[in-house]
């Protein structure tokens, strides 16, 4: 019989192992991470006394996000994954979140499909290794005084606001983040969160009308990051960007659905994904 239990720190090895069948390159640091921002709405999936699942989910006021959601291969296909993406998706309801958004994998949809979510757009994943290519713009690093700003700008193009991820990852002092401003006010940022061989570049979000500066940003942050292995996930739609980096040998390794249950977003801002599992 399936049950489902808030996951806890004993059960990040187990999260990690899972995850990890999919070459999600997790650790235990993600799961503490999410656990701590949201404490109350991670997952484990049980079978009789066997953990066979797992879910997370983050909320940002009104906007929630379906996080790493993962069955064994074995218990798959028996309403076990229905059964934790609801409970997942209660808990978002029950705190006040009326949209919930998520990427999916193309031959998911129709799981999600059933579940009420609706497709949205086209995401894709790219990776490549950094590289130095001189910018256009006079970017500044983000100090803390930016930060209202930032958070006001991201609340505009997310829908919800993000603050207590976003300020986590901006006081990491080992992330790298630049803004870009013009007449004093703040029109895009971009963020790369650091680890030892690896980066992730995420999120940014400018304004639509100053997208060569989106661009300029991103390379800002590719020059900084030093022979390291850089991933984003960014909106099919923004070629000029996907161009950019295959010009200089990043590949396209997956594509991915934005679903969403509730009104979707709807903005036009130059956007990149925090993370897969945070939106």
């Amino acid at each position: 019989m399936f049950h489902i239990e808030n996951m806890t720190p004993k059960d990040f090895e187990f999260a990690v192992r899972l995850s990890n069948t999919m070459n999600w390159e997790a650790t235990k640091e993600d799961f503490e991470f999410i656990t701590n921002l949201e404490p109350n709405g991670c997952f484990v999936l049980y079978h009789d006394s066997e953990r066979i699942g797992i879910a997370t989910t983050i909320s940002f006021g009104q906007v929630g996000w379906l996080g790493n959601v993962i069955i064994r291969e074995n218990h798959r296909g028996k309403g076990g994954g229905s059964l934790i993406v609801r409970k997942a998706m209660d808990y978002l309801t029950n705190v006040g979140v009326k949209t919930i958004g998520l990427y999916s994998y193309i031959d998911r949809i129709s799981f999600y499909t059933r579940l009420g979510f609706k497709f949205d757009s086209k995401f894709i994943v790219m990776k490549g290794d950094a590289f130095f290519e001189p910018v256009e713009f006079p970017f500044k690093p983000v100090s803390k005084d930016d930060w209202p700003a930032i958070e006001c700008l991201d609340r505009k193009c997310f829908g919800g606001s993000r603050s207590k991820l976003l300020e986590l990852i901006l006081s990491d002092r080992s992330n790298i983040c630049y803004v870009y401003t013009n007449d004093k006010k703040l029109l895009g940022y971009a963020v790369a969160k650091v680890s030892n061989e690896t980066s992730e570049i995420g999120p940014m979000v400018c304004q639509r009308e100053h997208t060569n500066a989106a661009l300029n940003l991103i390379s800002k942050l590719l020059g900084n990051l030093k022979r390291r292995e850089v991933s984003l996930c960014l909106p099919e739609k923004e070629t000029e960007i996907r161009n950019f980096l295959m010009q200089h040998g990043f590949r396209e390794q997956l594509v991915l659905a934005r679903m969403f249950y509730g009104a979707p977003i709807v903005n036009d801002f130059v956007y990149v994904a925090e993370s897969l599992e945070r939106g």
